[in-house]
């Protein structure tokens, strides 16, 4: 049965939270405080993380930027949840390393759709064999050891910014819809919201500095890598 820990200082909404991912059949643990759910977290290894962003004893940032500092937490998958939907707030987010964002208020089936979605791409990951570097113009992708190297230097890469990089430098020179983004890189099957791929997208060009120049925009569609 996979783990996932919710951190939530709104009580109520934790075990509104907790009851339909035990429906789903999660096993489910309530920490209602940052502090105590960075402990709690590297105590148990949960499989997942629900993460509010605003928390008592320590912000949600904080405890997504600690979790990825230790190499025991640092590839758990996060799902950022918080009331606002700025997008400053969805940038910042992601940032210090968070997988997903779900913004309040939400329905309890677009979380579990969320969590299995989250669940399902780090499996696939987890399963994809070995194999060699893979460059693209001053980009360098080693997919076994999930480094990035941009001009030389290395990149400090998210998972999901990794997993978004890798599928349009593998399809360059294809056009790919933020709907089939989602799909492919979230492994949404429906319909999500799409500012999370310019969300994403952004921040990856930003990263590789003037070699992410290549991640080209298609107005009005979507994204391709064009060399």
């Amino acid at each position: 049965m996979k783990k996932v820990l919710i951190i939530e200082d709104e009580k109520d909404l934790a075990e509104l939270l907790a009851f339909n991912l035990e429906k789903e059949g999660y096993a489910a643990i309530c920490v209602h405080d940052g502090k105590l759910g960075l402990e709690r977290a590297v105590a148990d290894l949960p499989d997942l993380i629900l993460l509010d962003l605003m928390l008592p004893g320590l912000l949600g940032t904080e405890v997504c930027k600690a979790l990825r500092k230790d190499p025991h937490t640092a590839n758990i998958p996060i799902i950022m949840i918080t009331a606002k939907g700025d997008e400053i707030d969805r940038v910042v987010g992601f940032e210090v390393g968070a997988d997903d964002y779900i913004v309040k208020p939400f329905s309890m089936r677009e979380v579990a759709l969320r969590v299995k979605a989250v669940m399902r791409r780090f499996e696939h990951e987890e399963q994809i064999p070995a194999a060699q570097l893979f460059s693209i113009g001053d980009i360098v992708i080693d997919k076994q050891r999930h480094t990035v190297m941009s001009a030389g230097a290395e990149v400090d890469l998210t998972s999901t910014e990794f997993k978004l990089l890798l599928y349009l430098a593998e399809k360059k020179g294809h056009v790919h819809s933020r709907e089939k983004l989602l799909q492919k890189v979230w492994s949404y099957n429906n319909a999500g919201d799409t500012r999370t791929v310019d969300t994403h997208v952004t921040r990856l060009r930003g990263k590789l500095g003037a070699p992410g120049d290549i991640i080209k925009t298609v107005r009005g569609f979507g994204y391709k890598i064009e060399v």
